[in-house]
């Protein structure tokens, strides 16, 4: 065999032996960056996790439970903090309002303006998909001021006007319907019944809502919901003059509304409220 011949073999052996450990090198590389990649994504998705959120709605009136809280146009907004798993929120509400309402000064007699605010604060835990539990201390200081009384954020002195905690109970009977109770357990903002004596008689008002989604349709649905009041203490509840009534009848509208690449929710609720003989329409466009 010439020696043209050993050289090459040996030179085709090294080749091979060359070409062998570029791709045991390639492939090494590639797997030490799916590796990096894949490691990335999982710290993508933990870094994804945000705990606080914000959101904001401007609305042509403010209803609750059956109440027009204030019947003009408003901004209202959120901020609240949510644990790992959600099942854990606090936050605060707020709402002012672009237009007053006349209230009367108890020192002179007069009709003042005021504007509504409110800064309430909110925490829910959940138990399940199905239920939670929720508290929530309304701060509406509405006219507080302008009706010559003197403004304490933490006061839910019963006859002060202001200031009540609810403690509420939901759960989810279907995925579409849902059970819902709220109990006033703290202040009370008129939640009470003047005695013969004179003493104020907690009612601990409770109130009652079932509410279901019957329809929906690509980017739209359509509820129904109805909800009563009563007190097993008093006669009066915060939400009657009288005895217990069904004060919530109606029906909410919502749609994702396209506009250029945002989809905006839009929710237009009937609302009926036998007890008051009042009906109302509420619009309520969320910002974000």
């Amino acid at each position: 065999m010439s020696k043209l011949t050993l050289l090459e073999k040996f030179s085709k052996s090294k080749k091979s032996t060359t070409q062998k450990g570029l791709q045991l090198t390639f492939s090494f590389l590639v797997l030490c960056s799916l590796s990096t990649v894949s490691a990335q994504e999982q710290e993508n998705k933990i870094d994804a996790y945000e705990p606080f959120s914000i959101g904001a709605h401007v609305k042509n009136m403010h209803t609750w439970h059956g109440f027009v809280v204030h019947p003009g146009a408003l901004f209202a907004t959120n901020i609240e903090y949510n644990i790992r798993n959600k099942k854990f929120t606090f936050g605060f509400w707020g709402g002012a309002s672009f237009s007053s309402v006349d209230v009367e000064n108890i020192n002179t007699g007069e009709k003042e303006s005021a504007y509504y605010k409110e800064f309430s604060i909110y925490t829910k835990y959940r138990f399940s998909d199905k239920f939670f539990i929720e508290a929530v201390s309304h701060n509406n200081y509405t006219g507080v001021e302008e009706r010559g009384d003197k403004l304490s954020y933490w006061s839910y002195d019963k006859t002060q006007g202001y200031n009540f905690v609810d403690l509420n109970f939901g759960y989810n009977v279907t995925p579409n319907t849902l059970l819902y109770l709220a109990t006033i357990i703290n202040g009370g903002s008129g939640d009470y019944q003047v005695q013969e004596n004179g003493d104020l008689e907690n009612s601990w008002t409770h109130y009652f809502e079932v509410s279901s989604k019957v329809w929906e349709k690509n980017n739209s649905s359509l509820s129904l919901f109805a909800g009563g009041a009563w007190s097993f203490i008093t006669d009066k509840t915060f939400y009657t003059e009288g005895s217990g009534n069904i004060i919530n009848v109606g029906a909410t509208f919502s749609k994702k509304l396209k506009i250029s690449n945002y989809n905006v929710p839009v929710d237009v609720t009937a609302m009926w409220n036998p007890e008051q003989e009042k009906t109302v329409l509420q619009l309520d466009i969320t910002l974000f």
